[in-house]
């Protein structure tokens, strides 16, 4: 690996502060000072920066319980940010995959692995991603028989030129779903039961794919297992 590449992978610093840092003699290899940006190095290479050694961070795979109140951002705003709420080295790295609305709560993913990501996003990969969706007023007897209908053919959303995906919806209780996705429109459970005459009330992210909460406290996080991100 460049040597400027390992600095911008193990500091904050972009490329071009990072050669910046070279010329004024702030980076050493093994003792030595190196300002030449080409210098390929590895993780048996002592590497400081200002007198400080460097270690590579690696690729992140975390699950989060996200609380309403919390935005999946990474730009500051009124709000709380997801990645504040974890405690781990260069979080600005860390990208939601499949965002949560400020007050949707439930599962997320984050992660600094764009091709994992793509993975888990993708419609493609028909990872189904569950929510429990609760409802204004009951859903029963032959409305919900022709929700069920309308979901698994797919619905046209207002503003959308192409129905949703097929989804699968289940009533736990009169005025709470369970529904199945498997992409990830702008606001789609919203919508999807907006165009059914249904407002939804509240909505919490269960599981995606094979990963579901389990014991994970609102507002809990953990990094995942090497079985868990092969998973996907």
């Amino acid at each position: 690996m460049r040597l400027d590449r390992f600095i911008c992978e193990s500091t904050e610093l972009t490329r071009s502060l990072a050669k910046k840092a070279m010329h004024r003699g702030e980076v050493s290899v093994d003792g030595e000072v190196i300002k030449n940006a080409a210098t390929q190095v590895n993780e048996h290479h002592r590497v400081t920066f200002q007198g400080e050694p460097l270690m590579l961070v690696g690729l992140r795979y975390v699950i989060l319980h996200k609380p309403a109140g919390v935005e999946c951002t990474t730009r500051r705003t009124l709000y709380p940010r997801a990645i504040d709420l974890i405690d781990l080295p260069m979080l600005e790295r860390l990208q939601t995959v499949g965002r949560l609305d400020v007050d949707t709560t439930g599962l997320v993913l984050l992660s600094d692995d764009g091709q994992w990501s793509h993975r888990v996003t993708s419609p493609k990969r028909r990872c189904g991603k569950v929510y429990r969706v609760t409802l204004a007023e009951p859903l029963e007897g032959d409305a919900l028989d022709a929700a069920v209908r309308d979901f698994a053919e797919g619905v046209l959303l207002e503003g959308e030129e192409k129905p949703t995906r097929p989804a699968e919806l289940a009533m736990r209780e009169p005025r709470v779903a369970e529904l199945v996705l498997y992409e990830g429109k702008y606001h789609q459970v919203k919508r999807m039961f907006a165009a059914i005459g249904h407002h939804v009330e509240a909505l919490h992210r269960e599981a995606i794919g094979p990963l579901a909460l389990g014991e994970l406290a609102e507002g809990e996080w953990r990094e995942l297992s090497a079985e868990e991100v092969a998973a996907f």
